[in-house]
């Protein structure tokens, strides 16, 4: 979480030496049982995350689908909710364009 003014200046100064902690957490959209936390620094991306959110939820429990923002809009991340069967609900990114199957 930022403090008052630390988003502003996170955005419109140069970087400077400050860190911060980014807590991800995966939410039970029934229950709002909080079900998968992890907490990392501000130099890890989302997208990397979301494998071990999902891990900690046991395999033999059901995930029926993913909300996410569009940070996980990517291969790898729609590959590892497709793993657990569940369904992505990933907004596309603003720079989106169509993949290539390779």
């Amino acid at each position: 979480m930022l403090g008052e003014g630390e988003w502003k200046r996170k955005k419109h100064q140069p970087e400077d030496r400050r860190q911060w902690r980014k807590l991800h957490i995966g939410i039970d959209g029934k229950t709002l049982q909080i079900r998968a936390v992890q907490l990392t620094t501000n130099n890890v991306s989302d997208s990397q995350v979301l494998g071990d959110l999902l891990d900690q939820i046991p395999q033999d429990e059901r995930v029926d689908s993913v909300y996410t923002d569009g940070a996980y809009d990517t291969k790898q991340c729609r590959q590892v909710i497709a793993d657990r069967q569940a369904h992505a609900v990933i907004p596309p990114r603003k720079n989106a364009k169509p993949w290539r199957d390779k």
